[in-house]
């Protein structure tokens, strides 16, 4: 379908569509058709989550919920949560939500967390538990049915417990799980890499308007971006970051004026999350007094399946190539302090590397590593063929999927740091169904490397690609 029917069809839809005020942004844009689902108070009494599939339920103060994955003793599995409370709601430092994952015996797979913070606004929160297979764990290796226990952590008498009649957030629900390995690959975490911040990205500064949540993020890729961004809310990115890459990030508040002499504690976040909803890495700004400050994630290492074996957090978040997610937070405060209804924010975002071979996975990976907003680009333009018949309101999620598609398909071609779906150099790999390239020869080791790779230049040694 032409653009220009594809602009017709949006065009009808949205003079029909609903509109919404300007003033009351939606909070979080939760994933098409998620299902559903009650948290149950004894894992006895567990509904089973399904995987690839998104749910919604709620938890109150102090909550816990328990639901089941039936897991075999090949797949990698992880489940996260996105908690969101109210806006407007005040928090406490502590509160925030954990999800602890468990075998039939009830010993920890994993678990993770994730806190208000010094802000104490409302905002996303999010975590996720994993299963991994291999690397000599003795733990959480067989089949069976596993329990998934979901926390709300902190004082049930906070603030945020009178913010609605049940004091409740909202939560969204993710399971999807990894395909194992066809032959063993390395295990041996990184200890090092470069610790240098890069430079300035090229290709000018370009504008963007975040999304809600996960599921409508902006596409982004390397380069200079800059949003306006209101006090209280938080806006949403999604970077590709391949096998063999590492992203750099910062995000800079502008300065501003005032009268009298004023200041904002942790006035901005920026946190990193990797593509299945993992908290990879945070920063923050400090105090604001109106001059310009800068909040920056830590040097990490590049996307390797071997990461997972580390101890530390962050770089076991650095386990999956595909759509990752930058977070960034403005204190509400800012709004009181400084009297402005908008602030200026640059990110700047560096995508280092070329992308490697992914690891020779034993089967189809899906749809782990891509994006909602990804997905639904795609089937909306799957759904253009044979709309005849189709009402106003599905038109319009179709117009805008193949809209954005055909949109990017027309940036291929344009200069470095346009969005176009790719990241710079080495994106012309082949790619399996969900996103990730399919296994080939990857590129010779370069001096220093730890690892003796096989023939075909791989740290996964023989066998079939």
């Amino acid at each position: 379908m032409a653009p220009a029917v594809v602009a017709a069809v949006c065009a009808a839809a949205l003079n029909t569509a609903p509109a919404q005020a300007a003033d009351e942004p939606d909070p979080y844009v939760f994933g098409a058709g998620a299902r559903p689902i009650e948290g149950a108070e004894s894992s006895a009494d567990a509904e089973a989550l399904e995987a690839g599939t998104t749910y919604r339920s709620s938890i109150g103060p102090g909550g816990k919920l328990n639901f089941r994955v039936d897991l075999d003793a090949v797949r990698n599995a992880y489940v996260s949560v996105v908690a969101v409370p109210r806006t407007g709601a005040g928090l406490a430092y502590s509160e925030g939500i954990e999800v602890t994952l468990q075998d039939g015996q009830g010993t920890r797979c994993s678990s993770a967390n994730e806190k208000v913070g010094p802000g104490r606004f409302a905002r996303p929160l999010a975590a996720a538990a994993h299963r991994t297979i291999g690397s000599g764990r003795s733990t959480c290796q067989e089949a069976g049915a596993y329990n998934v226990l979901v926390e709300r952590t902190a004082a049930a008498d906070s603030a945020a417990a009178d913010a609605s009649p049940s004091g409740a957030w909202e939560l969204e629900i993710r399971h999807v799980t990894e395909p194992g390995l066809s032959r063993p690959g390395p295990t041996a975490a990184p200890t090092e890499w470069p610790s240098a911040s890069p430079g300035l990205p090229g290709g000018g500064t370009k504008e963007v308007v975040g999304g809600t949540g996960f599921n409508d993020a902006a596409e982004i890729s390397e380069g200079e971006w800059s949003s306006r961004m209101e006090p209280g809310r938080t806006y949403f990115y999604r970077v590709e970051v391949d096998w063999g890459q590492r992203i750099f990030g910062t995000a800079s508040l502008g300065s501003t004026s005032t009268e009298n002499f004023t200041f904002v504690g942790e006035a901005l976040t920026m946190r990193l999350y990797n593509p299945v909803r993992a908290l990879v890495e945070d920063g923050g700004t400090g105090s604001y007094d109106g001059r310009q400050k800068q909040a920056a994630l830590d040097p990490l290492p590049e996307v390797a399946y071997e990461n997972r074996f580390a101890i530390s957090d962050k770089v076991q978040g650095m386990r999956l190539g595909g759509d990752h997610y930058l977070a960034v937070s403005l204190n509400p405060q800012l709004a009181e302090k400084f009297g402005k209804e908008k602030f200026g924010v640059t990110l700047r975002v560096n995508v280092e590397g070329d992308a490697k071979a992914a690891p020779p996975y034993a089967g189809p990976v899906g749809d782990l590593g891509v994006s909602e907003g990804e997905k639904a680009e795609r089937s909306g333009m799957m759904r253009l063929v044979g709309v005849a018949g189709v009402g106003t309101g599905a038109l319009l999620v179709v117009g805008l999927g193949a809209w954005t598609l055909l949109a990017r398909r027309a940036a291929a071609g344009a200069p470095q740091g346009v969005p176009s779906g790719g990241i710079g150099p080495g994106h012309g790999a082949p790619r399996l169904p969900g996103g990730t390239p399919a296994h080939a020869p990857g590129p010779p080791a370069g001096p220093g490397a730890p690892q003796s790779f096989g023939p075909a230049g791989s740290p996964y040694g023989d066998g079939p690609g």
